[in-house]
């Protein structure tokens, strides 16, 4: 495992390195394969092993993001495009992406939002986001989930 990030709260080990590819369209696609890559424009390329330890509660998880897994980056509305970056800034594409297998797979960190949003937060450290943008994103994404996600 290849340790990506340590803190005195968790730890965070991938298989490999992540290997994201971008999806666009082909003229033999259907309407719906478009729709598909319009709403979801990346892929993950590879099996990604994802181990995660919370050191406060001494937890352990260990996930694998599934190779074709395809998400729609991070989730920034337009209006604040100015102020943190597209949600195409390939800053953002690793933290989304295992963020949003997480929030698609509750169970893979025992239905722990809070964590999931500290692992988030995590990752975008890593990617080099400087510490405004973090917060403003971390808060946002767990307002949104705990209001309109219901986890």
């Amino acid at each position: 495992m290849m340790l990506w990030y340590s803190s005195h709260k968790m730890e965070i080990e991938f298989g490999a390195a992540p290997l994201i590819g971008i999806r666009y369209f082909l003229p033999s696609m259907s309407e719906e394969e478009k729709i598909s890559v319009k709403k979801y424009p990346f892929i993950n390329k590879q099996a990604l092993e994802v181990s995660l330890n919370d050191k406060l509660k001494c937890k352990e998880y260990s996930f694998t993001i599934p190779k074709k897994y395809c998400f729609d980056g991070a989730s920034v509305p337009r209006f604040f495009w100015r102020i943190i970056g597209s949600n195409t800034d390939n800053k953002f594409l690793v933290p989304a992406m295992v963020h949003d297998f997480m929030c698609e797979n509750h169970d893979c960190v025992d239905n722990d939002r809070a964590f999931s949003t500290e692992v988030f937060n995590a990752l975008l450290s890593v990617s080099g986001v400087g510490s405004f943008k973090r917060f403003f994103m971390k808060n946002s994404v767990d307002i949104f989930q705990n209001i309109f996600c219901h986890w």
